[in-house]
């Protein structure tokens, strides 16, 4: 296995394991990933995490605009196989037929439910009990080929989005190690998807960020859990953004949709559609994440008893 010779094509942290582990176990000899970014508020230039490990091991890094325009450096380039995680463009067919024993990727979701780009997210938001990562063949269209190995995971009460992808990420990379020498042998299993069960987790967009108290509170903590620490889930707040981190449900009569109802030491209760919804952490505007503990310490309770929600 250490002899073959692998194209590996990704970007952010949670491909930084798989990334790594080809390193250990195969011949990685080009890695493909999104060009620089400008990143905070002083738009500094930043690599991604996965060309840093790619420079750290001295294997070249092609970094393309458009990857669909400019792939001659991955068809000049020798390799018998080529491995994609969250990589974030689409990739033209001319680079899915030019590896010997194809291309596939890693995906964390157990598929066919949630192809697209924030599965992940969309488990946690839709209450999903379990969820997982899957092997597979790709083809043109979106997270569609043929399934060559799948690995579950239960989620947990306390998982939120920087848990589970942490979990998955690393969990991808050990089902990826150990489904390769049936890829490389070509000895493997493969199993078409079937589309009636085909669910999406498209990107989150800017709108569904936002939490609706009027909806149960079930719904509403999924929702937190699911875009935390990523996006971060918001209400406002007298038109304000408040970002909510973490927060609790207790079951109550509610009469009073979106009304503060209850002010603790640790938390401020909001009444949704079958109870309360206690808020633990958040990011009011203009600031840093804080407990709400800390943030009770510097606002008059009465002028929180007066908040206008939505």
């Amino acid at each position: 296995m250490k002899e073959t010779k692998v194209i590996f094509m990704g970007t952010p942290e949670f491909s930084v394991p798989v990334l790594e582990s080809l390193i250990k176990n195969t011949q990685v000899v080009l890695v493909v990933t999104q060009p620089d970014k400008p990143v905070g508020r002083k738009q500094i230039l930043t690599q991604s995490p996965v060309k840093e490990i790619a420079l750290k091991n001295n294997i070249p890094v092609f970094q393309p605009e458009k990857i669909r325009k400019d792939y001659d450096t991955i068809l000049n380039t020798p390799c018998d196989l080529l491995v994609t995680c969250a990589y974030g463009q689409i990739i033209p067919k001319e680079v899915l037929d030019y590896p010997r024993l194809g291309c596939i990727n890693v995906h964390a979701s157990l598929l066919p439910k949630y192809r697209g780009g924030a599965p992940i997210h969309w488990c946690l938001i839709n209450g999903e009990e379990k969820t997982g990562v899957t092997i597979m063949y790709m083809e043109e269209k979106m997270d569609a080929g043929d399934i060559i190995s799948q690995k579950e995971y239960k989620i947990l009460p306390t998982d939120n989005v920087g848990t589970l992808h942490e979990k998955l990420s690393t969990l991808g990379a050990e089902l990826l190690i150990e489904t390769l020498p049936s890829i490389i042998n070509e000895t493997n299993k493969r199993f078409k998807q079937n589309e009636d069960e085909v669910t999406f987790g498209y990107n989150i967009k800017r709108e569904e960020e936002h939490l609706d108290f009027s909806d149960t509170g079930k719904n509403i903590i999924n929702k937190i859990r699911g875009l935390n620490p990523f996006p971060l889930a918001n209400i406002l707040v007298n038109e304000e953004e408040y970002k909510v981190l973490e927060a609790y449900f207790e079951e109550k009569d509610a009469s009073t949709p979106k009304k503060v109802r209850e002010i603790r030491k640790d938390a401020i209760g909001i009444d949704c559609q079958n109870g309360t919804i206690y808020l633990t952490k958040i990011k009011p505007f203009g600031k840093k994440a804080m407990n709400v503990k800390d943030y009770l310490n510097g606002v008059k309770k009465e002028e929180i008893l007066k908040w206008q929600i939505r």
